[in-house]
């Protein structure tokens, strides 16, 4: 009796730490994590750097996905809705944490799709459907370009400049300041440019045109290509 009183304590003591384990883990899965680059930290030299890569990513981007748990910390329900649906549903964030959300979760969402949009020995022009409704939509390829670097270069302070498209599939630029989003709008993102100083300054210092130049070398067409389709495949 006594050997079998011992098994069942040494069984339930097991059992008890297994589930917290169990517990703590899947709390910590929830959270949210700092995705790796999907690319080495040197891939898009010449044009990015390696050393502002790592700065950017695993610094900057690291403190935003922090941030962004220790915001939503005691509200652990937020965690199911992804980082598209807290900035999609802004107004329904609790008052006490909701700038601290948008500031954080937008920091996370718009440096993921930055990576994205990116990409070694890139062609530098778009192909296929994007080209030409870009052309259709700016008059060309060239005169688009120009426009973004305008939006780009106006964005006084920090933020970013985006080519978006409406759910009709109609593109426009726009620029967002600090890490709001265009989805937070009602906006599909096709491309985006980060225009924080931390994204550039290392290599182009105050030079945010030359690193605007430079960086149409790195955009992923065939991304943009996937977002764009995205929007009017269903329609």
């Amino acid at each position: 009796m006594k050997k079998l009183f011992t098994f069942l304590c040494l069984f339930l003591t097991f059992f008890s730490l297994t589930s917290s384990i169990c517990y703590g883990e899947e709390l910590e899965n929830n959270k949210f994590t700092l995705n790796p680059l999907p690319y080495d930290y040197d891939a898009l030299e010449p044009y990015i750097d390696k050393e502002t890569m790592i700065l950017h990513h695993d610094k900057h981007q690291k403190a935003y996905v922090d941030n962004l748990n220790n915001a939503i910390s005691k509200y652990p329900e937020l965690y199911s809705k992804g980082l598209e649906g807290l900035l999609t549903n802004v107004d329904s964030l609790p008052s006490d944490v909701k700038q601290t959300i948008i500031n954080n979760a937008g920091g996370v969402y718009n440096h993921e799709f930055f990576w994205s949009i990116m990409a070694p020995e890139q062609p530098g022009v778009p192909m296929g459907d994007i080209s030409k409704v870009i052309s259709k939509t700016f008059g060309s390829f060239d005169d688009f370009k120009t426009r973004f670097k305008i939006a780009a270069i106006n964005r006084f302070g920090s933020g970013w400049a985006w080519l978006v498209s409406d759910k009709e599939g109609n593109l426009s630029i726009i620029s967002t300041a600090n890490q709001d989003t265009p989805i937070t709008q009602g906006l599909i993102p096709i491309i985006g440019i980060d225009l924080w100083e931390h994204a550039y300054y290392l290599k182009y210092q105050n030079k945010r045109g030359d690193y605007i130049d430079a960086w149409w070398n790195t955009v992923n067409w065939d991304q943009a290509q996937r977002n764009y389709e995205a929007v009017v495949a269903p329609r």
